[in-house]
């Protein structure tokens, strides 16, 4: 897949900024100290606030984009929209279908969470529960769409790409001089994005991926260079819950990635309350995997000038309070992954 370049990436930044607001990028003094050597050696630590969003995570902002070239022009309008999702990018189709009067149906796969379903009800979407993961929910939502004959809309695609690529756009344009950038990985389209937009920009700076130990499908696959499925058994980090990476994805990521660190449900928890702590912040899981790999590579960032992209903040409530008491444990036992 080619990236699009600074005119295209600029234009969809100019249709997602007339749905909603830029989000912000803050430093937190107690994130920095927490790595920095000293006082005053030049540590910098900023986090991309993505759980501000309208929908509480980055998702929302390709769903804007798809939608507005999918329906371009107005006679190729579908009879509906059928998805697959773990929530985040449901609520980003649902809500842009809501902007323009078309039906949703959105499959999500059994024990999904309870919030993030509620939620996408909430948007109007017809929420139907699929299969023990997101690949039997994506395979069942293809197959709705061509019973139904609704459009499908993935979870990786060059104009999904495009839009979460603003949140890139802002935080490059707001922080001049950026070495490393840590971003979690789903599917990858927000890794994507954040590559496009470096690229189109001309920047020197490194970006990191992170997956959970327990959905280490990308980092797998990346390191044969070739496309490996692999179980997961993540509990908390459900945005990175991938079985089986996306075949456009995986060169964008070989390209554009320095490396990938893999974080398990533990330190995902962790790195959950250290965030609260410091910033008063909600991470979900996915949301905290990028603090996450940068804790665990603190040596590496005193005295430079880096950024983490905490793309969501939808966590249940029990979950939460679970992972703020110390007391969230998994149901079974997190063991190493080959």
């Amino acid at each position: 897949m080619a990236l699009p370049d600074l005119a295209a990436l600029r234009a969809a930044q100019a249709v997602v900024a007339a749905a909603m607001p830029a989000t912000p990028q803050h430093r937190w003094p107690l994130l920095e100290q927490a790595i920095a050597r000293a006082p005053d050696d030049g540590t910098q630590l900023w986090v991309k606030h993505e759980n501000h969003t309208p929908a509480g995570a980055f998702k929302v902002r390709g769903g804007e984009v798809y939608l507005q070239q999918l329906l371009q022009p107005p006679a190729r309008r579908p009879a509906g929209l059928v998805s697959a999702t773990r929530g985040n990018h449901g609520q980003s189709i649902a809500r842009a279908a809501a902007r323009h009067g078309l039906a949703v149906c959105i499959v999500v796969p059994r024990g999904n969470s309870r919030e993030k379903n509620a939620a996408m009800r909430a948007l109007g979407a017809e929420l139907l529960e699929h299969g023990d993961d997101f690949q039997a929910a994506k395979e069942h939502a293809q197959a709705l769409a061509a019973a139904r004959g609704w459009a499908m809309v993935p979870s990786f695609h060059p104009q999904l790409v495009a839009g979460v690529a603003s949140y890139a756009l802002e935080l490059f344009d707001a922080v001049a001089g950026l070495q490393r950038v840590y971003v979690p990985i789903g599917l990858g389209s927000g890794a994507a994005g954040l590559i496009a937009a470096r690229d189109a920009l001309r920047l020197d700076c490194e970006i990191v991926g992170v997956v959970s130990s327990g959905a280490p499908a990308y980092a797998l696959s990346l390191a044969r260079g070739e496309a490996v499925s692999h179980p997961v058994s993540t509990e908390l980090a459900d945005g990175m819950a991938c079985r089986t990476p996306d075949p456009d994805a995986l060169p964008v990521l070989a390209r554009g990635l320095a490396r990938v660190v893999q974080v398990d449900d533990h330190a995902v928890a962790a790195a959950m309350r250290q965030l609260f702590e410091a910033t008063h912040q909600v991470a979900e899981g996915a949301g905290a995997a990028a603090w996450a790999a940068a804790w665990a590579e603190r040596a590496q960032l005193a005295g430079r000038r880096t950024a983490v992209v905490m793309s969501g903040g939808n966590v249940d409530r029990d979950i939460y309070q679970q992972v703020l008491a110390g007391t969230w444990q998994p149901a079974t036992a997190i063991t190493a992954t080959a």
